[in-house]
């Protein structure tokens, strides 16, 4: 069976058949034969997703065993902090700063973000520098804001934040590379995004999301979870509303 997430992914990229054998130092003919659905080794398996810059499970799936997934996965988990407010304010601009691809935020409202005049002047300078900026926030007239409100003891509230968040971003939505959406899904949690990084804070109900546990985790080769967390920010932003 043809590997389509490869030859999709190089097609996207404008890579040929003949360009990725020269890059791997390999024959094009190998190359033409792992797309048409033959598992090259290992090594040229990291090598392809390196060059492709996506994660070698996300082209061969079942390329791993089961204990290797788990055991790449594991070493994706940089820390673990017990809430939101334990995160030292200097790793989110850190984390920010070191980015050359693509920050993401997937949210609710992440008003603390976005009342942060540092981390909006790294997001404008990024977008500045060709990186994009995806923002993704709850639509405040949404019946699952208003879930969430409730679920957080903080009702109405919940819909006023996303308010106050979209005013502080307000300089931001009109930089080219800045995209907004609002969506309306309900979100088991929030996604923070520095290209291979991810700072995903978890929803519990009763609590809000600043009192939830935050998972620090970095894409490693093999590892499946930063990619799990990536396909769901992706399929948020699909079905997200373009924010004018």
């Amino acid at each position: 069976m043809p590997n389509e997430r490869l030859r999709t992914a190089m097609l996207e990229r404008g890579i040929t058949p003949a360009a990725m054998a020269e890059a791997l130092k390999v024959d094009p003919k190998s190359v033409e034969r792992w797309i048409s659905g033959r598992t090259p080794y290992r090594r040229h398996r990291y090598q392809v997703a390196a060059q492709l810059g996506v994660d070698e499970v996300y082209l061969w799936p079942d390329a791993l065993s089961p204990d290797q997934v788990a055991s790449a996965s594991e070493s994706e988990i940089i820390n673990i902090y017990p809430h939101r407010w334990t995160v030292p304010s200097d790793l989110w601009r850190h984390m920010f700063e070191g980015v050359e691809q693509e920050i993401g935020v997937l949210v609710y409202s992440g008003l603390f973000l976005s009342e942060d005049a540092g981390i909006r002047r790294i997001f404008r300078q990024k977008a500045d520098a060709g990186v994009r900026v995806r923002i993704l926030l709850g639509d405040p007239e949404s019946e699952v804001v208003a879930q969430r409100g409730t679920d957080e003891g903080v009702d109405e509230a919940q819909a006023g934040k996303i308010k106050n968040a979209l005013v502080m971003y307000r300089p931001l939505r009109k930089i080219d590379g800045v995209e907004f959406r609002l969506h309306q899904t309900v979100l088991y949690n929030s996604i923070y995004r520095a290209d291979d990084q991810l700072l995903v804070n978890t929803h519990i109900y009763g609590f809000t999301a600043a009192q939830a546990p935050v998972l620090h985790l970095r894409r490693v080769a093999g590892g499946s979870m930063v990619t799990t967390y990536l396909e769901s920010f992706e399929h948020v932003w699909d079905d997200a509303t373009p924010l004018e």
